[in-house]
């Protein structure tokens, strides 16, 4: 599999599911992690949609966790970041640092 490219969604969502853990990820856990994080209001339903997608590339794997009283019996869908998902984790920050390079100064213009 060739690098893949994420998009800035994809990415807070995969730092969020790494940084949550396998067994602590699924959809409420990441908007919460990612609202705390950087501030930005996101809805549940951006976050399924872009597991979706995340898990068609081949970046996540999706589980059953076990039920839970507190939900009725139903269980959570626990999300794994697979090889693919860190190596694509580890590409973007690269591709970003390069950018970063010798801005500084720019960045302080008025």
């Amino acid at each position: 599999m060739g690098r893949v490219a994420l998009g800035e969604f994809e990415l807070l969502v995969l730092l969020a599911c790494l940084r949550l853990g396998a067994d602590e990820a699924y959809a409420v856990s990441i908007v919460d992690e990612i609202r705390g994080r950087t501030g930005r209001d996101i809805h549940r339903a951006a976050v399924y949609v872009t597991l979706q997608r995340l898990e068609r590339k081949a970046l996540i794997t999706t589980r059953l966790g076990p039920p839970l009283p507190e939900r009725g019996g139903k269980a959570r869908r626990l999300v794994q970041v697979e090889r693919a998902g860190r190596e694509a984790v580890r590409g973007a920050r690269h591709a970003l640092q390069q950018m970063w390079v010798g801005l500084g100064p720019r960045l302080e213009e008025r």
